[in-house]
Protein backbone atom coordinates (compact mmCIF):
# COMPACT_ATOMS: atom_id res chain seq x y z
CA UNK A 1 0.00 0.00 0.00
CA UNK A 2 1.55 3.15 -1.09
CA UNK A 3 0.18 6.99 0.86
CA UNK A 4 1.11 10.34 -0.01
CA UNK A 5 -0.09 13.92 2.41
CA UNK A 6 0.04 17.13 1.44
CA UNK A 7 -0.78 19.62 4.25
CA UNK A 8 -3.11 22.67 3.19
CA UNK A 9 -3.36 26.30 5.91
CA UNK A 10 -5.68 28.60 6.45
CA UNK A 11 -5.85 31.17 9.29
CA UNK A 12 -9.56 31.96 10.48
CA UNK A 13 -11.28 32.86 13.71
CA UNK A 14 -14.15 30.51 15.70
CA UNK A 15 -16.01 30.67 19.20
CA UNK A 16 -17.10 27.50 20.22
CA UNK A 17 -20.90 26.55 21.17
CA UNK A 18 -21.53 24.65 24.32
CA UNK A 19 -19.05 25.39 26.85
CA UNK A 20 -19.04 27.24 30.00
CA UNK A 21 -18.57 30.93 29.51
CA UNK A 22 -15.18 30.65 31.13
CA UNK A 23 -13.58 28.25 28.69
CA UNK A 24 -10.93 30.33 26.80
CA UNK A 25 -12.60 28.33 23.53
CA UNK A 26 -15.96 29.98 24.51
CA UNK A 27 -14.20 33.45 23.71
CA UNK A 28 -13.60 34.48 20.18
CA UNK A 29 -10.01 33.47 18.92
CA UNK A 30 -8.12 32.14 15.80
CA UNK A 31 -6.18 29.73 14.93
CA UNK A 32 -3.48 29.23 11.75
CA UNK A 33 -4.98 25.72 10.90
CA UNK A 34 -3.05 23.52 8.76
CA UNK A 35 -5.12 20.61 7.56
CA UNK A 36 -3.53 17.36 5.86
CA UNK A 37 -4.58 15.28 3.52
CA UNK A 38 -3.66 11.52 2.93
CA UNK A 39 -4.51 9.50 0.15
CA UNK A 40 -4.30 5.78 -0.61
CA UNK A 41 -3.57 3.18 -3.19
CA UNK A 42 -2.66 0.06 -4.44
CA UNK A 43 -1.10 1.01 -7.56
CA UNK A 44 0.91 4.09 -8.91
CA UNK A 45 -0.01 5.68 -12.69
CA UNK A 46 2.80 5.37 -15.36
CA UNK A 47 4.88 8.33 -13.87
CA UNK A 48 4.55 6.28 -9.83
CA UNK A 49 2.19 8.65 -8.27
CA UNK A 50 -0.70 8.11 -6.20
CA UNK A 51 -1.86 11.22 -7.76
CA UNK A 52 -0.07 14.62 -8.70
CA UNK A 53 0.51 16.66 -5.67
CA UNK A 54 -0.37 19.34 -8.07
CA UNK A 55 -3.60 18.04 -8.77
CA UNK A 56 -4.82 18.17 -5.51
CA UNK A 57 -4.81 22.44 -5.94
CA UNK A 58 -8.81 22.30 -5.93
CA UNK A 59 -8.41 21.34 -2.29
CA UNK A 60 -6.46 24.86 -1.71
CA UNK A 61 -8.67 26.77 -3.62
CA UNK A 62 -11.95 25.85 -1.80
CA UNK A 63 -10.09 26.26 1.55
CA UNK A 64 -8.70 29.51 0.01
CA UNK A 65 -12.21 30.60 -1.27
CA UNK A 66 -14.40 29.55 1.34
CA UNK A 67 -12.67 29.42 4.71
CA UNK A 68 -9.27 31.76 5.18
CA UNK A 69 -9.57 34.94 6.79
CA UNK A 70 -13.09 34.15 7.51
CA UNK A 71 -14.99 33.62 10.77
CA UNK A 72 -15.96 29.65 10.69
CA UNK A 73 -19.17 29.92 12.61
CA UNK A 74 -20.32 32.48 10.06
CA UNK A 75 -19.42 29.74 7.09
CA UNK A 76 -20.30 26.59 8.27
CA UNK A 77 -23.19 25.11 9.79
CA UNK A 78 -22.08 23.50 12.69
CA UNK A 79 -19.62 23.26 15.88
CA UNK A 80 -16.50 24.13 14.73
CA UNK A 81 -14.47 22.19 16.53
CA UNK A 82 -11.14 20.23 15.17
CA UNK A 83 -13.17 16.96 14.78
CA UNK A 84 -16.15 18.28 13.15
CA UNK A 85 -14.01 20.51 10.75
CA UNK A 86 -11.85 17.18 9.52
CA UNK A 87 -15.35 15.23 8.92
CA UNK A 88 -16.44 18.06 6.70
CA UNK A 89 -12.84 18.61 4.76
CA UNK A 90 -13.55 14.71 4.34
CA UNK A 91 -16.79 14.87 2.87
CA UNK A 92 -16.09 17.62 1.13
CA UNK A 93 -13.09 16.38 -0.58
CA UNK A 94 -14.40 12.58 -0.97
CA UNK A 95 -17.07 14.36 -3.28
CA UNK A 96 -14.69 16.50 -5.22
CA UNK A 97 -12.77 13.01 -6.38
CA UNK A 98 -16.13 11.06 -6.81
CA UNK A 99 -16.14 14.47 -9.74
CA UNK A 100 -13.04 14.38 -10.61
CA UNK A 101 -12.30 11.12 -10.85
CA UNK A 102 -14.85 8.72 -10.63
CA UNK A 103 -13.69 7.04 -7.25
CA UNK A 104 -12.93 8.12 -3.98
CA UNK A 105 -10.79 4.77 -2.60
CA UNK A 106 -7.98 6.87 -2.26
CA UNK A 107 -8.94 9.14 0.34
CA UNK A 108 -7.70 7.56 3.36
CA UNK A 109 -8.10 10.49 6.12
CA UNK A 110 -8.49 13.90 6.92
CA UNK A 111 -6.27 15.66 9.67
CA UNK A 112 -6.97 18.85 11.16
CA UNK A 113 -4.11 21.09 13.55
CA UNK A 114 -5.16 23.85 15.72
CA UNK A 115 -1.91 24.00 17.25
CA UNK A 116 1.56 22.51 16.89
CA UNK A 117 0.19 19.78 19.33
CA UNK A 118 -3.01 19.11 18.75
CA UNK A 119 -4.27 17.30 16.21
CA UNK A 120 -7.71 15.36 15.28
CA UNK A 121 -8.51 13.22 12.57
CA UNK A 122 -11.31 11.72 10.39
CA UNK A 123 -11.63 8.63 8.30
CA UNK A 124 -13.89 5.75 7.57
CA UNK A 125 -13.24 2.20 7.19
Amino acid sequence: MYSIAKEFTFSASHQLLNLPEEHQCARLHGHNYVVIVELISMRLDEVGFIVDYGELNFIKEYIDNKLDHKHLNDVLNFNPTAENMSKHFYKEIEAMFIEMYGEKDILNKVSVKETDKTIASYYEY
